[in-house]
């Protein structure tokens, strides 16, 4: 059985294999993906009304902090059953909404305009990675899974290092800076995670074609979810940096 390097579509064994009933779909994933991106619409639609129209911001905090905890809940339990996607992807799908909404305000206070950058810069991202995968320029091989795997250990491993070192003011420059170097290296995530669609792509592709049962839509569908969300705050966090200096 195949195996993805994104974290939250890598738990799959053989006997995930569909035995009877219908089975899953690349045409019912997406279906599925475009669900999860209209409750994150909405979510995050709300947030921006209560903030800017309401003027509910000292609300809107709270809020943000009870979709961090439920969105990190539900995606971590989503990850660990799969089979409960259906049930846990639509409440994460709308805690990052909030999540997301509230992180681009942040940064629109800012940076006028850098919300819909990222969002345009998420889209093409996306298109260009499903351009290269269907034309098979790009291939989930082992050895390009592999290598994935090593760079997401490796950003995964430098980003916890850079919180806990919050806590004893230690910062790692090319992390939390806003100069050249921080800059290459937000370059270098942003490819990383467009590079992480192309297996999210071949996970669901692969999904119909050993028959995995009808229930792992939802959880293709959370994984390409959760992609999707790392990619836009990475390319929001690199827009910021090219427009600071």
């Amino acid at each position: 059985m195949f195996r993805s390097s994104n974290p939250v579509l890598s738990r799959l064994t053989s006997n995930d294999q569909v035995l009877e009933g219908p089975p899953m779909t690349v045409s019912g994933t997406i279906t599925k993906v475009f669900v999860l991106l209209l409750i994150a619409i909405i979510s995050g639609g709300a947030v921006v009304y209560q903030t800017i129209l309401g003027g509910f911001s000292d609300k809107v905090m709270m809020i943000l902090t009870v979709a961090l905890i439920a969105g990190l809940v539900a995606g971590l339990a989503s990850a660990i059953f799969p089979k409960k996607s259906k049930y846990l992807a639509p409440i994460y799908a709308f805690a990052e909404g909030a999540i997301l909404a509230g992180l681009s305000l942040f940064f629109e206070a800012k940076f006028p305009g850098i919300a819909v950058q990222a969002v345009a810069g998420t889209f093409i991202a996306f298109l260009v990675m499903l351009t290269l995968y269907k034309a098979k320029i790009i291939r989930a091989t082992e050895k390009f899974r592999s290598t994935i795997m090593t760079a997401l250990f490796t950003i995964m491993i430098l980003y916890l290092i850079s919180i806990i070192g919050s806590f004893f003011n230690f910062q790692i420059p090319f992390i939390t800076g806003y100069g050249p170097m921080s800059t290459v290296y937000s370059g270098i995530v942003v490819l990383i995670a467009a590079f992480c669609l192309i297996l999210d792509f071949d996970f669901i592709e692969k999904g119909q074609k050993n028959l995995l049962p009808k229930d792992y839509e939802w959880h293709g569908a959370f994984g390409l979810m959760v992609t999707l969300v790392w990619l836009y705050i990475e390319i929001l966090n690199l827009l910021a940096k090219l427009r600071d200096r």
